[in-house]
């Protein structure tokens, strides 16, 4: 939606505003640089922020409200944008501690808005970030139109020619080497007032958040999860695969690792100075590493996005497409209560666990057999720290679109016996069937009529029958499956389908580095629920 006639939102800066403090009388000819924000909401190992403290005697720290962003709404629950409008006070707050006149909020087309600075004089330097075609092309234009510098500063390869072999290394040196610093005493930190503010955008595009228990954003709220996840890091290891158990047994970390309130190096950092030694640090440090090897493959091609990496399985499912089934699956109303309950804990909250991330994935292809980018877009909507780095590259994994390793096929009924055996978490989400004895919440259609009659329930009626046969679509798909799985597994010789899949130097190095610090292998074959932890449990 537009800005309301009611609450205008004008494109800002205007000009005059940017030439009224584009020059100084320190300074006449040399207004600055601009510090262009995005994801990166932190003044701590900050690159683009300590680039331009170097270089420059004024800097003014910048964040562009992007229109497409708030008219396209289906790319993100409202929720989110509000968990990104606290970080953004809360970054406006991060200067303002240390001095400086605070955040400048631009709106409008980013392009439009920093070329108002350049037309002024100023210099525009921005962190580099691995994102999509959009975001991708957005960046090229500003390097070539407005000379707007990217600095690398993530542990990310950049160079497209260099080998892989040496990832590992890299990312191992980078966790180590020490924080981009800026000292704030050496720069003045500039503000243009613009008349637009986080709480003025929501109004103007009339956010409104209704999902519940979503966490504070900002810095504050983030080092505060922080510490207390490291003093508590030991239970981590049995805590990441119950819906339950994972809530507060997780870092609670990936909405704030999304929007750049931490920086995965600080995180790193503080778990391996502060937390306790043991399997539980060794697992969560493999996280960061896995972290970093998917934002890798986005940064390598971006077509993760929106194409299968192997193109043996473009389309796969797509003639099988039933708006009814996907609705059904959407709604939590499939007739299997371990992936209802998901979904709509994802729909009510924002966040899941990724056991049940994959579960849902898995069971929305494999079973359901819908087309993968509607499930991993509905997915992408309504999580806080939906980041597209590790959704979609997750959900092709996931639904085995890259040729190997094997089907990861999990049993959402095996799930409910082994992830929540007393039913609190599908009690919790699917009340219809709370009066259900547990034992039976594997699969309430066995449930014989007279316990059906005791509690109070009609399967059917206050609970749907399952909206398809689980074995025989089980057995259906992995015929269809098998029918090109060879000939998927042949392409992945083509050298540049195997560098997107990271079959080599990416993916390898990041099994090595799991492997070193006590993961298992990603599963095979049937058996995903026995050793599915090599996925980022709460990064997405």
């Amino acid at each position: 939606m537009a800005p309301g006639e009611d609450a205008p939102l004008p494109r800002a800066p205007s000009p005059d505003a940017v030439r009224s403090i584009s020059r100084s009388d320190d300074a006449p000819d040399e207004p600055g640089t601009v510090v262009w924000h995005r994801d990166d909401l932190r003044i701590a190992d900050n690159p683009a922020l300590a680039a331009a403290a170097a270089d420059a005697d004024r800097i003014l720290p910048l964040f562009v409200f992007d229109p497409g962003f708030y008219d396209e709404r289906g790319a993100a629950c409202d929720a989110r944008i509000e968990f990104l409008h606290d970080c953004l006070r809360d970054l406006d707050r991060q200067y303002r501690d240390v001095g400086g006149a605070g955040l400048t909020y631009g709106h409008g087309d980013p392009l439009d808005v920093l070329a108002r600075f350049v037309d002024a004089g100023w210099e525009v330097v921005a962190s580099a970030t691995a994102s999509g075609r959009y975001g991708r092309r957005r960046d090229e234009r500003a390097r070539e139109r407005l000379g707007v510098r990217f600095v690398a500063g993530d542990g990310l390869v950049r160079d497209a020619d260099r080998p892989r072999e040496d990832w590992s290394d890299r990312v191992e040196s980078w966790f180590a080497a020490d924080p981009f610093d800026w000292d704030p005493r050496s720069v003045a930190v500039e503000r243009v007032e613009t008349g637009v503010d986080p709480d003025r955008v929501s109004d103007a595009y009339g956010v409104a958040p209704t999902k519940t228990r979503v966490p504070t954003g900002g810095r504050g709220p983030a080092k505060d999860r922080l510490r207390a996840f490291a003093e508590r890091i030991a239970e981590y290891p049995g805590s990441i695969s119950s819906p339950v158990d994972a809530r507060e047994g997780t870092s609670g970390l990936s909405a704030y690792l999304r929007f750049g309130c931490l920086s995965v190096r600080e995180v790193h950092r503080h778990v391996d100075e502060r937390a306790p030694d043991g399997r539980g640090k060794s697992m969560y440090v493999s996280r960061l590493f896995w972290n970093r090897h998917y934002t890798q493959k986005l940064l390598d091609w971006p077509g993760w996005l929106d194409r299968a990496v192997n193109p043996v399985y473009e389309g796969f499912n797509g003639d099988r497409h039933d708006p009814d089934l996907v609705a059904a699956w959407k709604r939590g109303e499939t007739g299997f209560p371990m992936v209802d309950a998901s979904m709509r804990c994802l729909r009510e909250t924002g966040w899941l666990n990724f056991r049940m991330r994959a579960l849902c994935a898995s069971f929305y292809f494999h079973i359901l057999q819908q087309p993968w980018r509607i499930g991993a877009d509905h997915f992408y909507e309504h999580l806080i720290d939906g980041d597209p780095a590790i959704n979609y590259t997750r959900w092709q994994s996931q639904c085995g679109l890259v040729g190997r390793p094997g089907l990861r096929l999990y049993d959402p009924r095996k799930q409910v016996r082994d992830q929540d055996p007393d039913g609190e978490f599908v009690g919790r989400w699917v009340p219809e069937l709370d009066p259900l004895p547990a034992a039976h919440l594997d699969a309430p259609e066995k449930t014989p009529l007279a316990v059906q009659r005791e509690v109070g329930i009609e399967i059917g009626e206050a609970y749907p029958y399952p909206v398809v046969d689980y074995e025989a679509a089980r057995e259906e798909f992995r015929e269809r499956y098998g029918a090109v799985h060879g000939a998927a597994a042949a392409r992945l010789g083509d050298e540049e389908i195997a560098r997107r899949a990271s079959l080599s130097g990416g993916v390898g190095a990041a099994r090595s580095i799991a492997a070193d610090h006590g993961e298992p292998a990603e599963p095979n074959g049937d058996d995903a629920d026995a050793t599915s932890q090599t996925g980022l449990d709460e990064f997405g």
